[in-house]
């Protein structure tokens, strides 16, 4: 294992630690708005291990706005009883970033609890179904996992399906180039290297909607 890739997984480690607190302190609950949600998370995340520094936005949508993908900036809304809400935090831990998503939901709506439950065990189907392929390009990625989504019955959410991940600070994106990320556009190699001859690692995110009645989840962390 290479020392980047120690790094990454100390910092998702670290992320999931985050995540699990936030759950034990209840942090996500009925009244609350997004963005008071967003101001916890923030001020634990510096309490436990004082981070101030995150490569990307911090991102909380609850209800209808969980349709909406990472570009977009929906109006803060505020969480109801049988909500369901998602996280996406991009900490920086001594410069290496993690990026973590998770689905949360309140109260026992069947349906809601399907769709959190889908989300995560597609995101294992589709990383073991990645670690099968020897030749793989990111736009054949993105197709195999729209094809997921469709095969549990929800509609892919988003324009991507991940990302690279590295040491802060993170590459940007150009305007109109999508090689930094899996998009149907990027027909690169997932097994490229980078400009140095290193193995690159990705980050995979599923995020899937049901825009009929108006929900969606998500579900993010390392695919290498």
């Amino acid at each position: 294992m290479t020392e980047t890739l120690k790094n990454l997984i100390v910092a998702e480690k670290k992320a999931t630690q985050l995540f699990s607190e936030i759950e034990n302190k209840k942090i996500i609950s009925a009244g609350k708005t997004e963005k008071q949600v967003n101001t916890e998370i923030f001020d634990l995340a510096l309490e436990m291990f004082g981070i101030k520094k995150y490569w990307h936005k911090r991102i909380v949508r609850a209800g209808e706005n969980t349709l909406r993908p990472y570009d977009d900036n929906p109006p803060d809304l505020i969480i109801q009883e049988n909500d369901i809400v998602f996280l996406d935090f991009g900490p920086i831990f001594e410069d290496w970033e993690a990026d973590f998503g998770r689905t949360f939901v309140i109260g026992n709506d069947p349906y809601k609890i399907k769709l959190k439950n889908d989300i995560e065990t597609a995101w294992y189907e589709v990383k073991d179904w990645f670690e099968q392929q020897k030749e793989l390009t990111a736009s054949q990625f993105f197709h195999h996992i729209t094809a997921t989504a469709n095969k549990y019955g929800w509609e892919y959410g988003g324009p991507i399906g991940g990302h690279l991940i590295g040491q802060f600070p993170h590459e940007r994106i150009e305007p109109n180039s999508y090689l930094l990320y899996i998009h149907p556009e990027n027909h690169n190699s997932m097994f490229a290297l980078d400009k140095d001859g290193k193995k690159r690692h990705w980050i995979l995110e599923i995020h899937f909607v049901d825009r009929e009645k108006k929900i969606g989840g998500f579900f993010e962390q390392l695919l290498t």
